[in-house]
């Protein structure tokens, strides 16, 4: 199954982790899990299988030097 690799929402670009969960219980700890690690979450059902997408602020911009 073809998911959505990124979702938009309230303006902001999430990513997909990736992985098709069964239910909203196995999303929902996975979500829970995420967030405790500092990522903004949103949980999507889509074709009966329930997607978790999440993004993170970088908190530090490394510039490389040349």
């Amino acid at each position: 199954m073809s998911q959505d690799l990124f979702l938009v929402s309230d303006g902001k670009k999430f990513m997909w982790d990736g992985q098709n969960r069964e239910t909203g219980d196995d999303a929902a700890q996975v979500a829970e899990a995420y967030a405790k690690e500092g990522f903004e979450v949103r949980t999507v059902m889509a074709g009966g299988k329930f997607l978790v997408y999440t993004r993170r602020v970088a908190k530090a911009v490394v510039a490389a030097a040349n």
